[in-house]
């Protein structure tokens, strides 16, 4: 797939402009990232429907959205060949932007915004981090890692540091972005590939889907203080927005791990009960398996989404219960997922 033509610089400023300036009508809107069918899915929420379907470049796989719920952005992977674009689209208008051509850097995946008009991306072909200013439409600095298979990345509130998770490696990279260096690679298990970081920037979870662990660093240090069983590949992780709950999708047994973040141990297992489609063509096949991956938690905490892969599903699970209280519907292999509190605007 070619990237779309960008229009001019200055053209692409003072839409991103008009976009900050517009006012919509605050809902719920989630959306979906679906990898073989190279889209994004705009749901409603309260209606639970499909409002609006825009086109990404092939094989997006995480969706990123910027404070204001404005802008997602989506990583832009690549199937055999490998991406290295990202689409940027306007939630309330449901269009796409532009699409920012990283150059040189293939197969962008992990992606999380620093404000209104900054984000880092992962790119595993280039072994780094990147800083992309979305305004400019260009990468403003690059930050190696210098591990295999950079793959997920986590930043905690105020975006002063990043922290990414490496696969090839099993090692979880730590980066201070104001100075624009690593600081340490911790080795936390094989097939280190979810992550996520506390609130204050003090804990770092990395999910290890060979090693089927979860490991709790202390980010100050760079030790390992826990380690917790979370089998069967362990593929993505996601905080409840207090802090308790430690929320990890098991990609080969299709269930949920919750861990209690102050006992460092497992409160819970969740069955979700979703049976696996063909895994022909899809990224990955576990007998059968539903392959629950992305995880998405409102911001009050009472729902959370996963999205099954290999069901084509978005379950919609009750944090009060822990009871699965419904199925949503996007497009083909759904993955990576962003919530913005603004509606998409309605058509005529």
């Amino acid at each position: 797939m070619h990237p779309r033509p960008c229009p001019p610089r200055p053209a692409v400023a003072a839409v991103l402009a008009a976009l900050l300036a517009a006012v919509p009508a605050v809902a719920d809107t989630l959306l979906v990232a679906n990898k073989s069918d190279a889209t994004l899915s705009l749901l409603d929420l309260a209606s639970g429907a499909v409002v609006a379907t825009v086109p990404t470049g092939r094989g997006p796989h995480e969706v990123a959205v910027s404070p204001s719920g404005r802008l997602a952005v989506v990583a832009d992977y690549g199937g055999r060949e490998p991406g290295s674009t990202l689409t940027v689209v306007d939630v309330p208008g449901a269009a796409v932007v532009r699409t920012i051509d990283l150059g040189r850097h293939r197969r962008p995946h992990g992606v999380a915004f620093l404000d209104e008009e900054r984000l880092v991306v992962t790119a595993e072909g280039s072994a780094a981090l990147l800083v992309v200013d979305v305004g400019e439409g260009k990468v403003a600095s690059v930050i190696a890692t210098g591990q295999e298979v950079s793959h997920m990345v986590a930043v905690p509130a105020g975006g002063g540091s990043a922290y990414v998770a490496n696969i090839g490696s099993g090692t979880m990279t730590a980066l201070d972005l104001g100075r624009g260096v690593k600081v340490r690679d911790v080795a936390t298990g094989a097939g280190a590939e979810g992550i996520a970081v506390s609130a204050d920037g003090g804990q770092v979870w990395v999910t290890n889907r060979e090693a089927d662990t979860v490991t709790l660093v202390d980010a100050a240090s760079g030790e390992v203080v826990a380690s917790i069983p979370s089998p069967r590949f362990p593929i993505r992780a996601e905080l409840t927005p207090d802090g308790r709950w430690l929320l990890v999708t098991n990609a080969r047994s299709g269930d949920l791990t919750v861990i209690d973040t102050a006992a460092r141990a497992v409160a819970r297992r969740v069955p979700l009960a979703i049976t696996g489609g063909e895994g022909e063509g899809r990224l990955l096949d576990f007998e059968g398996s539903s392959v629950p991956i992305g995880i998405e938690i409102a911001p009050d905490g009472r729902r959370a989404w996963v999205a099954h892969a290999n069901a084509d599903v978005i379950q919609v699970l009750d944090l009060e219960s822990w009871k699965p209280v419904g199925v949503l519907e996007a497009g083909r292999e759904p993955d990576g997922m962003g919530y913005s509190r603004l509606d998409v605007a309605r058509r005529p």
